[in-house]
């Protein structure tokens, strides 16, 4: 690789690669010796009030950014010209759309990291790893926004679908293109690093619980279970119990 120095080797090819094993191996040792310890550890029963509110407006902000990142970073540029969508209205459709999952994202987050600041007992039920998963989310959501409304609708714009985007496919080819992240802006540089960190981390946090969370779920925030009440003695047809449906949220 002509012009590319050890460093950049490491930084850009090396790192993502141990990022990966780690988020594979991981999940797999997680799994086999802590799956009392898989789910979200929901502490629904230390406060309902702000995962209420906050849980699904996060849920829903980071699918959608999620999405854009998918379309931005994995489909190429010619497959959005060949279908007849122009660059300049994928920009201003990628940036408004970015800034509309950033706006949740960011409310979600506020709620959620309040809650877990300010709740003694939900504090009390956060690890060290939990965390750390938590400040990695934030830079990767603070670069985010930096690059989707700063640099892409205020500012001159980037194009880090000849960029960015090249180096990323590229490693799942197993032929990343290191200058092509390398002489990108330092935000973007520092919003992939965030992220690598985030996949290394999310298998000893409880973002495995991702995983565990049904499909269906994205359509019905609340989670339905029944709870066994005493029944009035003299009710006919019930043996002395009745269920009762209560709604809860993760």
């Amino acid at each position: 690789m002509n012009g590319i120095t050890g460093f950049e080797l490491f930084w850009w090819v090396i790192l993502p690669y141990l990022a990966l094993a780690t988020f594979v191996i991981g999940h797999i040792w997680r799994y086999r010796y802590d799956q009392f310890g898989w789910t979200s550890r929901s502490t629904q029963l230390q406060e309902k009030r702000w995962l209420k509110w906050g849980s699904p407006i996060f849920h829903y902000g980071t699918f959608a950014a999620i999405g854009g990142h998918v379309i931005g970073i994995l489909i190429p540029e010619s497959w959005t010209h060949a279908i007849g969508i122009p660059e300049v209205a994928y920009r201003w459709f990628s940036a408004g759309a970015g800034t509309l999952a950033a706006v949740l994202v960011i409310v979600g987050v506020a709620i959620l990291a309040g809650r877990r600041l300010f709740v003694t007992r939900v504090r009390a039920t956060t690890s060290p790893v939990d965390w750390l998963a938590l400040i990695l989310l934030a830079i990767v959501i603070a670069m985010g926004i930096a690059e989707t409304v700063g640099v892409n609708l205020l500012g001159s714009g980037y194009d880090y679908r000849q960029s960015v985007a090249l180096w990323f496919r590229g490693l799942f080819v197993g032929n990343p293109d290191v200058a092509a992240i390398a002489h990108a802006p330092l935000l973007y540089q520092v919003h992939a690093t965030a992220a690598w960190a985030v996949i290394a981390v999310w298998p000893f946090s409880r973002l495995v619980h991702a995983w565990s969370y049904p499909v269906w779920y994205l359509w019905r925030p609340f989670v339905v279970y029944r709870s066994r009440v005493a029944a009035p003695p003299n009710e006919p047809g019930t043996s002395g119990r009745r269920w009762r449906k209560i709604g809860a949220r993760y």
